[in-house]
């Protein structure tokens, strides 16, 4: 026995060690390459920060190196503020069409979710993909159509009719996200549930909503930032500069006054239109992650 005890002994120290030293290599190449790639990422982010807050004179000059030469201004966000209205009033329109598209976004999305997840009716699967078929037609193709529709109904230059706009074209993302987040919650539950009475609106909003809550604010998110930073069809369907949203009144003040590029005030504005999608995205970055990989494994 004792002669076997020194045979797996010595079969033990001359078995190969792991290789720490190759793990250690590995993972040092992984966090250089994470840090070159988030560095690059960053780096357009910082330099419009620190462009902004370059001097009237030093703002027309060539935009290497970003950072103020000359000392930090804020002249350029003063020249934004006084361009039109005032900047906060283009910002309160930007967030009311945002928040209007996400709430009703998720409204939508969330019964059309339901609806493809838990019940049964004629032509679900076709009406389904039919649905999804559309995310494969680029809305810059029925601009003219929704802008005729807009003004039949007399909501063109208006800010709820760019809220319908938006919500219209988010939705076939988004019931196709939430569909796979209720298809991700066992059916057991909703059963369980209706043995202890729950049914109707109070299964929604109780037992449902509460698991899918990831998915919710994945489209949520989704639906805030591409409203917010969504251009062309604010452009297009909104002709009166009080209504106006950032990224169109970026735009009036990329031209200027007799066709003159105000890249300071155009940087400052860029700089105050990324810090609501930041902080958005920092609070909810745990739930948007979840929410996009629900149904991805069952």
């Amino acid at each position: 026995m004792n002669a076997m005890t020194m045979q797996h002994k010595q079969a033990q120290k001359d078995a190969p060690a792991p290789r720490k030293g190759r793990y250690r290599y590995h993972k040092l190449l992984f966090h250089v390459t994470a840090t070159l790639v988030s560095l690059l990422f960053l780096a357009p982010l910082v330099w419009v920060v620190l462009s902004s807050f370059r001097s009237p004179v030093e703002a027309t000059t060539p935009p290497l190196p970003p950072w103020p030469r000359d000392g930090f201004s804020i002249d350029s966000y003063d020249r934004l503020e006084n361009f039109g209205q005032s900047v906060l009033h283009y910002a309160g329109n930007s967030l009311f069409v945002s928040v209007g598209t996400s709430v009703l976004t998720i409204v939508v999305a969330l019964l059309a979710g339901y609806g493809f997840s838990r019940y049964r009716f004629p032509l679900k699967n076709f009406i389904f993909v039919l649905i999804l078929s559309t995310m494969m037609i680029p809305f810059q193709s029925i601009l003219t159509p929704l802008f005729l529709l807009l003004a039949k109904l007399g909501l063109q230059n208006t800010l709820i009719g760019l809220v319908l706009i938006y919500t219209t074209l988010q939705l076939p993302f988004s019931v196709f996200m939430m569909r796979n987040a209720f298809d991700a919650v066992p059916k057991e539950i909703e059963e369980a549930a209706r043995v202890d009475g729950v049914k109707g609106w109070r299964m929604l909003v109780q037992v449902m909503g509460p698991l899918v809550l990831p998915g919710i604010v994945t489209v949520g998110l989704f639906a805030f930032l591409n409203a917010w930073n969504e251009f062309l069809a604010a452009l297009v369907l909104l002709t009166d500069q009080s209504k106006f949203t950032m990224p169109v009144l970026m735009t009036a003040v990329r031209y200027g006054r007799f066709g003159s590029v105000d890249w300071g005030a155009v940087q400052a504005g860029v700089t105050l239109m990324m810090i609501p999608c930041m902080i958005l995205f920092l609070i909810l970055q745990r739930s948007y992650i979840r929410g996009l990989t629900a149904g991805a494994v069952k």
